[in-house]
């Protein structure tokens, strides 16, 4: 049954990604691309919004009234928690070119094992991040528009830039 379930999220998904954004006119693709991700990914919580031309790896854990943005990327493993933001664009990446020996060129050295990305609840993640492997974004966080993540974040950080540095605190 996980099979034919599988197959049949990803046959309706080679369309419904291609359904206008959610906050356009309504035509029921939210609720189409939401079964989609109930059918793709390993958890999908409820009144999730997968949105416009996402890509995702089946190893995501997507949780209750969360997000994926416009175009997102996320590779691998990456486990999102409850009641989270995503602006469009956002790239998640879980792995990184081997670049250790310097006796062979990078580009066949192949690829680092896979650091799982961990995103806590109530977190806002701005348009056109980049969050490197192995980072954990603490609840409560918000990531500004353009920032690298290349280190973890705590609860209540507001972080931006690149490297994303800490701005302020929420709280």
């Amino acid at each position: 049954m996980n099979k034919i379930k599988r197959a049949l999220g990803k046959l309706i998904y080679v369309f419904a990604k291609h359904l206008p954004e959610s906050y356009k006119i309504n035509i029921g693709q939210r609720k189409i691309r939401a079964f989609c991700g109930k059918c793709l990914l390993s958890k999908c919580g409820k009144n999730v919004n997968i949105e416009k031309n996402a890509e995702f790896a089946y190893s995501v854990e997507l949780g209750d009234n969360s997000g994926l943005g416009i175009n997102c990327r996320i590779s691998g493993k990456t486990l999102i928690g409850n009641n989270v933001m995503m602006g469009p664009n956002v790239s998640i990446f879980t792995k990184n070119h081997a670049f250790d020996k310097t006796d062979i060129p990078m580009n066949r050295q192949g690829m680092s094992c896979e650091k799982p990305v961990i995103i806590g609840d109530d977190v806002w993640i701005g348009a056109n991040v980049i969050i490197l492997p192995g980072i954990t974004i603490s609840n409560g966080a918000i990531i500004g528009a353009g920032a690298v993540v290349t280190k973890n974040v705590p609860e209540y950080a507001v972080v931006g830039g690149n490297p994303a540095k800490i701005l302020k605190y929420r709280k």
